[in-house]
């Protein structure tokens, strides 16, 4: 599989665990080996891992936590480094997000989220294929 391929197949792991409120699919996409941050929208920003963890644990457990949809995905790699950019559909209104994923033990894992409002809106072409660029 292509570097951009398995990139893409991480946000998209990211997502599904997201969407699917699996706590375990969300924890395997985090890496372990390397400093990890997180800022969703409005919060501060979080440097542990274990904290990260927790984060993402209350936001899926709560009941009115709205659905998600990755779109307009564009994924940059940088040697063992990588990042997407993409926006976050929540409940028709959009948020811009980066997604900064590293290389561990052979896979892509993710290091850095952050997640914002945005007067921007993604393209809706629906036959529109996800930007890869190097």
């Amino acid at each position: 599989m292509a570097q951009h391929e398995a990139v893409l197949f991480a946000n998209d792991a990211f997502y599904l665990a997201f969407q699917g409120r699996d706590v375990d699919g969300m924890n395997d996409i985090w890496a372990e080996d390397v400093a990890v941050s997180c800022i969703h929208p409005g919060w501060h920003a979080l440097h542990d891992r274990d904290e990260i963890m927790e984060s993402w644990e209350s936001i899926m457990a709560n009941d009115s936590s709205p659905d998600i949809r990755c779109r307009d995905v564009r994924a940059s790699v940088y040697g063992g480094t990588a990042t997407v950019i993409c926006f976050e559909e929540i409940g028709g209104d959009y948020l811009i997000a980066t997604n900064v994923f590293h290389q561990e033990k052979g896979r892509w894992r993710l290091v850095h989220h952050q997640a914002a409002p945005t007067n921007g809106a993604p393209d809706d072409d629906p036959d529109t294929q996800p930007q890869t660029m190097n």
